[in-house]
Formats: structure tokens, sequence, C-alpha cells
């Protein structure tokens, strides 16, 4: 499995993602060269609705709180920066692994 990159910000994680939305299914697809994490959203992106769905997911995956969870950048793109407060990056990447290894 390819590396990912997560960045450790100010108060927290941030990392980048690529959202596919209006998938089957709300899951991870896997991850870029350039480190970038592809999740699959199967909300549109009407209304903030996909981005609604990345956070309800991640805060799932992450086992955190939605309100610790803010898209930083791209809050209209595909590509979405995301932080994650209160958390480093080796801990986000703990996680995100250990949801890998269940699937």
């Amino acid at each position: 499995m390819r590396n990912f990159r997560l960045h450790d910000g100010k108060h927290g994680a941030a990392l980048t993602i690529r959202v596919t939305p209006r998938a089957r299914k709300t899951e991870f697809s896997g991850i870029m060269e350039d480190g970038t994490i592809r999740i699959r959203i199967s909300a549109p992106p009407v209304e903030g609705k996909a981005n609604k769905a990345l956070i309800h997911f991640l805060s799932k995956v992450l086992k955190v709180r939605k309100n610790r969870i803010e898209i930083v950048a791209g809050e209209k793109s595909l590509d979405k920066i995301v932080s994650i407060l209160d958390m480093t990056a080796e801990q986000v990447q703990e996680r995100i692994m250990e949801h890998f290894q269940f699937k």
C-alpha cells in the first residue's frame, strides 16, 4: 500500500483528500502517488452534502467528533485540505490504517 502524507498543523493534523462524489458507497478508494487520500462519497456535490458526508465519514473512521474536523481548503473542489483538531498526523495515520486493515 502506498504511503500518504499528513502534516502536523498548529492545533492538529492536516491531510489532502480527493473526493469522488455520487459513488455507490462512502469508502476509502486508495492513495495517489503524491500522498493524497482518495475517498468515494455517496452524497452528491450539491448544497454541501458531499462535504457533510466526508466529515461524517472521517469522524467515524478517526473516532472524533465532527466539530473537530474542518475543510480548510477546497470546499467547492474535489481536492480538499482537511484539518483534524487535537490529533497528531501520526494518530490520524494510525486510525486510517486500522480502517484499511478491517476491510
